[in-house]
């Protein structure tokens, strides 16, 4: 079984703007890789209000400010690749 590498989905909540995230959104959307998508809301209030943060493939991903949003998405995003090609050499290992 191959497995297919997928298409990272990062989600911004539009309450969540008033922390900058709207600028990371911006640079996000650029690489044609990402599926960015912006919601009216997440459900997450209690953070939303309190720091800028973004869900990675449905996982939280948080910061002290936009910018470092920025780094600690893409991180995220490399973890995750990194991940699936372990993932992807056990499955080609085993043929």
């Amino acid at each position: 079984m191959v497995n297919v590498p997928v298409r990272p989905i990062i989600e911004f909540c539009v309450n969540n703007m008033h922390h900058g995230t709207d600028e990371t959104m911006k640079l996000l959307e650029q690489n044609p890789d990402y599926d960015v998508i912006e919601y009216g809301c997440l459900g997450n209030c209690g953070q939303c209000f309190a720091e800028p943060y973004a869900m990675v493939d449905g996982e939280i991903v948080s910061a002290p400010d936009a910018d470092r949003l920025y780094e600690r998405i893409i991180e995220k995003i490399k973890e995750k690749e990194a991940m699936f090609q372990f993932d992807f050499d056990l499955d080609d290992s085993s043929e």
